[in-house]
Order: C-alpha cells, then structure tokens, then sequence
C-alpha cells in the first residue's frame, strides 16, 4: 500500500515540479567564444561563473568564461549578485542561521542591510553601496524545506531532523541527489528535546515510560508519579511530531496523544505556558530557555540521563537533536560555498556557542569526571561483567581525558548516527590541524548487554576499528599517521549508561568513545 501511495505522491510532486519550470521557463543560447559550439536550452540558473540550462541531452553546468549568452533569460552580467535561498524550521533559521549569515558577512567585510519578508528575512551584503549578495532566510518547516529544494524553490535547507525515506526519494527523482550522502547533510549545531516544568514543580526527572503515559493520557496526575495531587496540563509544538525527528521515535506518535494535549504552533508558546502553569508539562527544545525547569530521564534500572550540554555532545542524553544543513548536488555560487564552509568550521562554533544552541566545540571530560558511568558498571556488574572486566577497562582510561565527541549507530545498522558522521569529519580535521600531535587517542568501544559477554566485547572492538578507519579516512593523504597514536579497545558490556530494559537504552549503550592521554 506505501509503495502505491508513495509513487502517487511522487506523481504529483513533478506534475506540480514541472509547473514551476514551465512558468518560469526562459530559452537561451550559449555560443561557444569561437562559434564552434552552440548550447540551447532552458535556463535554470547562473551562479556568477556558471550557467545551468536544461537541454536535450539533460541539465548541463557551462562556464560562462568561455560562452556567450543570447535569449531573454541571460542574466546581465555586469550587475549580477547571488541570492541565496534558505529554507527550513524557523526556530533554528531565525535562532541559529541568522546569526551565523551575519557573523559570515562581518568576516567578509560586508556591511549589513537586513529587510522583513512575508515569511522570514533578507540579508543583503554590501561592500559600500554594491551590492554582494542576497541571503533570503524563509521561515518554513523541515518538510517544507525538502520540497522546495527538490522543487529548487531553495537553495539550502536547515532542519531539526534527517530527511524521510519519502524525502530523500523526492531529491533522487528531482535531480538534488541522494540526501542520505554526507557530503548533503552537516551538522551546525545541537540542540535537544527535553520535559518542562514550572520550578515550583519538585520531580527533577521522570522516565520515558511516564512521558509516554502523559502524553498518552494513561497517567493525568502527578500523584501518579510521585508528584503533588495536581492535574497535569501538557503542551507540544505540533510540527514536532509530524515526520520522524531523530529522538522523537522514543515518544508516542501524535495520533497516539490524548485530546487533552495542547497543541502549539511555535516552541516559544510551548515555553510561555509552562511557565504560566505550575501543573504544565511541556516538550519544548533546549535552546527555548524560559523560566522553566527540564527534567532529567530515568530508566526502570536507576540510570539517570541529564540534558547538560555535554551529555548532548556525547549523546548519553537520548533526545539530542542535531541542526542540519542540507544542500543540492548541483553547484551553488562562491559565496553560498564560503558561507558553508564557514558554517561547518571549528570557527564558527564560538558563534554558535552565543546562541541558546549547543556548539560542537570539542571539551576534555577528566577521568574522575566520569565516577556516575563507573559506579553504573560496578552496579551492573555481575557472571557476564567481573571484577576483572571492570578492572582492566579503568586500566585502558585511567589518567586519560574523555573527549566529548561520541559515536552512536542507526537503530539495527552498523551505519554511523547523522551526529556522528559528522564527528568523525570534526575529529579527522582536528587531527590534520595537529590539536592531538604527540598524544594518544583511544577508540573505546561499548554493546549493550544482550548477548554473552565475549561476543559483545569483541563486536564493541570491531565497531570501535570501524570508528577509528572512518575517522583516517576523512583526512588527506599528506596526513603523517606517526604524529598521533590511535587505538581501539573493546569493553564490551562493562560500562552501560542505561537500561537495556529499552530500546533506547541500549542503543545508549551501543557506542564508541574517545579518550585522549598525553
């Protein structure tokens, strides 16, 4: 039945594709400098070096450099400046993109002009009074976005989730390329989803069994939870819930929840009324602040999971969302090229950092920072977990430094998480830069506990080689592999961070860490 409905939608998605086209279709021709050659086709854009004209042969990229170009579509040349369209969620376009376009255009020299449009804002880049280029940063919504570059109604998309399998088929058809593909998804920023209560609310956690159960309505006083005998309101944007963010598969489907839910437009309201109502409860992101109190997560073994930006990091909190930056496998102008990689760069997380998101900056966690993991392995320790498990796992990290960059795989998949796919290219380029020069790196691999002890240490081993090959990959030939040692470890069970009870739990356990030593 998916099959039928997806192949139908696709129908409709280029029957209203090719209406945007054909409305906006311009014939030109590009003339060889020395007449030897003619291109003729429909104009698709020019990028301030090169024309996209779709052609009997299909879409061609032509440098303008050695082309003339004749017909009502040819751009004029002489004034020609990039537009650059953003689309995307608008709490992190207008919370975290915004910012970034104008510390890019700061670094560039340019001054600023920045103008209110129907849906969102244009930043215009000037050097005195030319114009350099236009950024048009449209308030939409994830979905929205991957329809209008699929439609090349935008240029860039900036999402708090991962393109669907639907999605991702869309850009396959419409020529974008395959949004799955690393190079098409990075990483800006990080943000997490997390439960809100008003402070004068005394839980400081809750598990997801009775998040799941508020949402749900089973549960509809916090009497039930251990709270004061007070019925319990609960708000969530409801864009949220529409298409698969990355955490969000651990709470109730929309259809799931009670009539009683709340149902916002923006994450602000969301804040706004948990803060009006001491017997809220809210699902709003991180990044929202307010004059709200976030609860930990629980698990039915004791564990206990906080949102601390550097449990976001590492991703030992399981509601982390990473803000993605989408782009098209057809060329964009200079200038959308610098600002992305400008946006990606080490430098660019101080300007995140400013913001309410979370930055990828890199931190050292020391060893005895981390006594609530080790007191969780001894709890846990048991026939498949020893003594001497334990004691040869300390052995490896003792006197060794934890970096917040974690490796976490797809549920039922070797692959490598978005968030960590983009880690490996962040540790691969803090290596190149010779942050680690002289030091030792230890890939440190961890399974969850189901299964005997001996097969998980050896698959925790092999995940941690496949961490460490990915990582060598993403760096150049030139790179001197003798500047820095890097190892693996596999440990196996030894140090769960939560529950296995839950399949979120053990994908918290399924992991591979980084110790650096001097």
């Amino acid at each position: 039945m998916f099959g039928k409905f997806y192949s139908a939608l696709c129908a409709v998605f280029l029957i209203l594709f090719s209406g945007v086209l054909s409305a906006s279709a311009q014939d030109i021709s590009l003339i060889a400098r020395d007449g030897a050659v003619e291109i003729n086709g429909t104009f698709l854009g020019f990028d301030g070096e090169f024309y996209r004209v779709d052609t009997e042969f299909g879409v061609l990229t032509v440098d303008a450099s050695g082309v003339n170009c004749d017909g009502p579509g040819c751009p004029d040349l002489s004034s020609y400046f990039a537009n650059i369209r953003f689309s995307g969620d608008p709490w992190a376009v207008d919370g975290l993109l915004s910012a970034l376009v104008q510390s890019f255009a700061a670094r560039s020299n340019y001054a600023t002009k920045i103008e209110p449009l129907d849906n969102g804002q244009r930043v215009t880049m000037l050097a005195g009074d030319t114009v350099m280029a236009e950024f048009d940063l449209l308030y939409t919504s994830d979905g929205e976005g991957f329809a209008d570059l699929a439609s090349e109604n935008t240029d860039i998309v900036v999402a708090l989730r991962e393109a669907t399998d639907a999605e991702v088929g869309f850009a396959i058809d419409a020529g974008v390329g395959d949004l799955r593909d690393p190079i098409r998804a990075r990483v800006l920023a990080l943000d997490a989803l997390a439960p809100l209560v008003s402070r004068s609310n005394p839980l400081d956690s809750i598990s997801l069994s009775d998040l799941r159960s508020i949402l749900t309505g089973k549960v509809d006083n916090w009497s039930d939870i251990h709270g004061n005998d007070a019925p319990i309101a609960v708000h969530v944007r409801g864009s949220d819930f529409e298409s698969g963010h990355g955490g969000f598969e651990l709470l109730p489907k929309r259809s799931e929840f009670s009539s009683d839910v709340v149902i916002h437009e923006d994450v602000t309201s969301v804040v706004a009324a948990v803060e009006a109502d001491p017997y809220a409860i809210g699902l709003g992101f991180v990044s929202a602040g307010g004059a709200v109190k976030t609860l930990g997560l629980t698990g039915a073994c004791g564990f206990f999971a906080t949102v601390a930006p550097v449990d976001i990091k590492t991703e030992d909190y399981p509601l982390t969302l990473p803000v993605f930056l989408y782009t098209p496998a057809r060329r964009l102008p200079a200038v959308a090229r610098e600002f992305i990689d400008f946006a990606t760069s080490p430098a660019a997380q101080i300007i995140v950092a400013r913001t309410q998101f979370v930055d990828q900056s890199v931190e050292e966690l020391s060893f005895r920072d981390q006594g609530r993991r080790f007191a969780n392995g001894i709890a846990s320790a048991g026939e498949e977990v020893s003594l001497e498990d334990l004691q040869a796992v300390t052995t490896h990290l003792q006197g060794a430094n934890r970096l917040t960059l974690g490796f976490r795989f797809e549920g039922g998949s070797t692959r490598l998480d978005a968030q960590s796919r983009s880690n490996t290219r962040l540790l691969a380029r803090l290596l190149e830069a010779g942050v680690y020069d002289g030091k030792t790196l230890i890939f440190a691999g961890f399974s969850d506990g189901r299964g005997g002890a001996g097969p998980n240490a050896s698959l925790s081993k092999r995940r941690a080689e496949s961490v460490r090959r990915a990582v060598l990959e993403g760096m150049g030939d030139e790179f001197d592999d003798s500047r820095v040692s890097l190892t693996t470890i596999g440990a196996g069970e030894a140090m769960p961070l939560a529950c296995d009870d839950l399949a979120w739990g053990r994908g918290l356990n399924r992991r591979v860490e980084v110790w650096v030593r001097d």
